[in-house]
């Protein structure tokens, strides 16, 4: 994968991300607090935790911090996938939001 195929990807995903955090605010009680700041997204939540999707470049990786840990996704096969598990990027995300938000989120 070239640099700019990365970038594109890696920025559909960041704005799905934002779009689906309006929407959940929209449709749910969840009041996520999204910040974007170049290749970052900041998720707020009403408890003060966070979860942090950053783009890395230069691995061609999107990072995502928790409070249960740190993931590293690559794009494989038109997914973004774990680099240790495997799992699917939105997955994890839809767990650790909910899990975060204490109620059932789906991005």
């Amino acid at each position: 994968m070239t640099d700019h195929e990365y970038l594109d990807q890696a920025e559909a995903l960041l704005a799905r991300i934002e779009a689906a955090c309006d929407a959940i605010n929209d449709e749910t009680d969840a009041d996520i607090d999204n910040q974007r700041v170049g290749g970052m997204i900041t998720l707020v939540f009403a408890n003060r935790s966070q979860i942090v999707i950053n783009l890395q470049p230069p691995l061609h990786e999107v990072w995502l911090a928790a409070k249960s840990g740190g993931y590293h996704y690559r794009l494989v096969d038109g997914a973004w996938r774990d680099t240790k598990s495997g799992d699917e990027f939105w997955t994890v995300l839809n767990r650790e939001a909910s899990a975060q938000a204490g109620l059932p989120l789906r991005f």
